[in-house]
């Protein structure tokens, strides 16, 4: 094979998620394109990763849903990934002969995109996953990865052992390598989550990759099946602790926390820092406008918003209007959407292009703990009056 230009390392961003636990937020776009923070999408972080930790070749393989994500990410230009050599390159399943294979895991989805890291030459293969919120230089990851002379190394980060079924978890000795595996374990024996970011040596990577596609008992999973075959062959295989934010916002109340941390004054995620941007496509709006009867406490609101109503401890997404009397708290309004006169939204995630009428509402507090979040899909009206129940999801007009 002829090479384009080696690279240190490639990097391959699995974005195919249809992340059905979001419901009507996820019917037309993969999980990875959901809108977040009143200007991003969460693929948005891991892209940025990239380019700050100085990795300019990406491959983004998508297959769920992929329009959207395929124009959004378009020729990489947001993320100066637009480049001769490298850059941001779509990778959806590929056609062989007469007949298209979807991915049917995720070893198998970076298997069949061998050819593609294959002429980049590389020393270092990092895997990362598209649905999760958290600023990480992936560098320093890297030189763990060669001071412990490792074959892979996984980001890991401690969670609530209550909450670590949900996720690959491991334990490690002193000297942070991994001594064992388990992919959601009903009975986890402890709370070093998988992040779902690998560095792997390429060589090593690939022969694996090989062998699991080979084995018909294989599910084609890094978590069920590459990951614990290369750890009972006894590979150099550490943890990488993070300690920043990091979110898996598969499910509709993760989402909206996620969003609501950004509000927090303590916020760890830090959208503000020059250092290390969140780079995004966004349009070309005009300011935002604030009536003179306006008030805004604790909230984004971005550019192209009308504002006359309320507005308390939210994410305003781009070109939304707030009419005269409306209230909107504790909510994620998407872009375009609009909230007519006297309407109040409460603990709710509007999707894009929603119409909430006057003296509607959307959603309330119930004093509990854990709020209901009510959700309303993309385009949705709810006429003059309608009042939506907290926790309710809205798919059709009202």
């Amino acid at each position: 094979m002829s090479f384009i230009k080696k690279k240190d390392m490639v990097a391959m961003l699995l974005a195919g998620g249809q992340g059905s636990r979001l419901g009507v937020l996820t019917k037309d776009v993969a999980k990875p394109a959901v809108p977040f923070g009143g200007k991003y999408r969460i693929i948005d972080f891991p892209l940025s990763n990239c380019i700050n930790s100085d990795i300019d070749t990406i491959g983004v393989l998508t297959q769920y849903q992929p329009m959207e994500l395929n124009a959004y990410i378009g020729n990489g230009q947001p993320w100066d990934l637009d480049r001769m050599y490298g850059g941001a390159r779509i990778l959806p399943p590929y056609v062989r002969g007469k007949e298209g294979e979807w991915y049917k895991g995720t070893a198998n989805a970076i298997y069949q995109n061998i050819p593609f890291i294959e002429q980049y030459d590389p020393n270092y293969v990092i895997i990362l996953s598209g649905d999760h919120v958290y600023k990480m230089n992936y560098r320093w990851m890297l030189d763990q990865h060669l001071k412990k002379d490792a074959d892979c190394t996984i980001a890991v980060i401690e969670v609530p052992i209550e909450e670590a079924s949900r996720f690959g978890v491991m334990n490690t000795n002193e000297n942070l390598r991994i001594t064992e595996f388990e992919e959601k374990p009903a009975r986890p024996k402890s709370n070093l989550a998988s992040m779902g970011v690998y560095i792997f040596n390429w060589p090593i990577l690939r022969q694996y990759l090989e062998e699991d596609e080979a084995n018909p008992r294989s599910s084609k999973d890094f978590g069920k099946d590459v990951i614990p075959a290369m750890l009972n062959d006894n590979k150099r295989m550490f943890a990488y602790k993070y300690l920043g934010y990091w979110k898996d916002v598969g499910t509709i109340e993760s989402l909206w926390e996620a969003n609501m941390d950004l509000l927090k004054e303590n916020v760890s995620l830090e959208l503000y820092d020059p250092r290390w941007k969140i780079y995004a496509r966004n349009a070309n709006l005009p300011p935002q406008y604030i009536g003179r009867q306006a008030t805004l406490r604790g909230s984004h609101v971005s550019e192209g918003c009308f504002i006359e109503g309320t507005v308390e401890n939210s994410i305003i997404f781009p070109n939304v209007t707030v009419k005269k009397g409306a209230a909107v708290r504790n909510s994620v309004v998407m872009s375009s959407t609009t909230i007519g006169e006297n309407a109040e939204v409460n603990y709710a995630i509007l999707a894009e292009g929603v119409a909430v009428g006057d003296g509607a509402a959307v959603g309330k507090e119930t004093g509990s703990a854990i709020p209901a979040i009510s959700v309303v899909a993309d385009g949705v009206r709810i006429s003059r009056g309608i009042s939506i129940e907290a926790g309710t999801v809205v798919d059709a007009d009202r």
